[in-house]
């Protein structure tokens, strides 16, 4: 393998420290991001993304539409005849905002999160508000030298091995003050790639009967959580919370204090938050079987949907799975997460294939798995094509820090992968222990065990000259994370107090 020039996907904290440790090791680093700016999920952004696709089933979509929908022809866009609406429109597809909203926090704790040699700020709390922790990300980047290799309102369209090389090709969105622009499309080359996207892009739509028509019939009074912002606009409602995971479970609380009545509907799954999370006026409920057909349908030849007064209910119930009828519903929120989906990837997507069907190239199938990683990093086919950011229920920040940094080794030949066969011989035995879907990328109580196998990998050759070993954890963080794995413990079989 001989690495010189790598692209990086992404200027979330995983492209960001991708980026700084790819650098260190001498190699030659461009970072693609579509956004004005860096931190990823971190930004939040008043404005709403596009509304997903009901049911969305193609992963391979991704969150972006594809150029030619939103009238991009040959090699410029200019957006002269409906001035600035038009532009924002452009925005908004090209790059769709994130799921950040105003009141969201870390919630895994500061002291987990930290990255090596950036400690936070002294007397920083546990738990803090998006804004620092977007400013912490980018501290870190300003003190890395990141910012001076991110290419900003980039979008990577495709991305394919050709010969030794992969080519990317791209689209930037240029704004000519507010009511034009243009977009410029480009292809380089790169040795390798490093995708740092994230999976919080994909919003998924569950497929229940009925849904889709109420979404055609009540456009504005149905949503997914990533177009969450503020409970606001949920004063006096009855809210129907459709999935019982994180998000549901934060929007819940944020709203007990401003809606009537909140339904969180559960499927019994192990990602599930307790019931005893829930606020005083939040009721856990059994799983949807249909929402019934709406009183009023818009007309098929006409754009206008069927309006509502703010504080009318949807003139239409939803059954349960135990036969109890939800009436008088306000608005209805989807928290079912996302699918993981790399558009730019297209080719190694195969939403129609069954998750236990995956060949050996495949990446993604239905929207649950990174196949055919080696530890979640390396793509076994081709190892110049790595993957930052894929692992579940694990102290985020400081895990992809480790996952870069075993990037930079391998790319830097600093540290040698093992054969295919070997790979493939580990992969298999980590499928048959964890199963496949969402389970295989969480780490939860294996995550140091994860590390200290990375570490110990990069460690076993000894370095060059004037490189130091890569290191673990620190005791302090080793200690801090036993305690709360503890914690974490009693409050899920309800041994200790909880405060919501």
């Amino acid at each position: 393998m001989h690495v010189e020039r790598v692209a990086i996907i992404g200027a979330g904290v995983s492209g960001v420290v991708s980026a700084k440790n790819l650098g260190a090791a001498g190699l030659q680093v461009k970072v693609f991001e579509r956004s004005s700016t860096l931190g990823g999920i971190w930004n939040y952004d008043e404005r709403q993304p596009p509304e997903p696709s009901y049911p969305s089933t193609q992963p391979s979509l991704g969150d972006a539409a594809p150029i030619e929908v939103y009238g991009c022809h040959g090699d410029t866009l200019k957006i002269a005849v409906n001035g600035s609406r038009a532009l924002t429109e452009i925005e908004l597809r090209h790059s769709p905002p994130g799921p950040a909203y105003q009141g969201l926090t870390n919630n895994i704790p500061t002291y987990l999160l930290e990255l090596k040699e950036s400690p936070w700020k002294e007397n920083t709390e546990d738990y803090v508000n998006h804004r620092l922790v977007l400013e912490y990300i980018r501290s870190f980047a300003r003190n890395n030298d990141v910012e001076k290799v991110v290419k900003y309102n980039t979008r990577v369209e495709r991305v394919e091995k050709q010969g030794s090389k992969w080519v990317l090709s791209t689209s930037t969105l240029v704004k000519e003050g507010t009511e034009r622009g243009r977009l410029e499309y480009d292809t380089e080359e790169f040795d390798a790639v490093v995708v740092a996207s994230g999976h919080y892009h994909a919003a998924k739509v569950p497929d229940l009967p009925g849904l889709k028509e109420w979404k055609q019939a009540w456009p504005n009074r149905v949503s997914h959580s990533k177009s969450y912002r503020n409970p606001t606009n949920l004063t006096d409602q009855n809210i129907l919370l459709i999935g019982a995971g994180v998000s549901s479970t934060d929007i819940a609380n944020e709203a007990s204090g401003f809606a009537k009545n909140i339904y969180q509907v559960a499927r019994n799954s192990p990602f599930d938050i307790p019931a005893r999370f829930l606020p005083p006026n939040a009721e856990r409920v059994s799983q949807i079987a249909s929402f019934g057909n709406p009183a009023a349908t818009p007309n098929e030849n006409s754009s206008q949907p069927s309006e509502l007064k703010n504080l009318d209910p949807i003139p239409a119930s939803v059954t349960l799975s135990d036969g109890r009828i939800l009436e008088n519903i306000h608005r209805v929120i989807i928290c079912t997460g996302y699918h993981i989906s790399y558009p730019f990837l297209k080719h190694l997507h195969s939403d129609t294939t069954p998750l236990e069907a995956a060949d050996e190239r495949v990446l993604v199938t239905n929207g649950t798995q990174v196949h055919n990683l080696h530890k979640d990093i390396f793509y076994m086919p081709d190892p110049t094509l790595a993957f930052v950011g894929t692992a579940y229920s694990a102290s985020s920040f400081s895990l992809f820090e480790f996952q870069a940094i075993a990037v930079a080794a391998v790319f830097s030949g600093r540290a040698k992968l093992p054969t295919e066969e070997e790979m493939r011989d580990e992969y298999r035995l980590r499928v048959a222990r964890k199963g496949l879907g969402k389970s295989f990328h969480m780490l939860k109580d294996e995550e140091v065990e994860y590390v200290n196998s990375v570490v110990q990998w990069i460690n076993q050759d000894p370095p060059s000259a004037g490189i130091k070993p890569v290191e673990g954890h620190s005791e302090k963080w080793l200690q801090k994370n036993t305690e709360r794995r503890e914690w974490i413990k009693k409050i899920f079989a309800g041994n200790t107090t909880i405060v919501v």
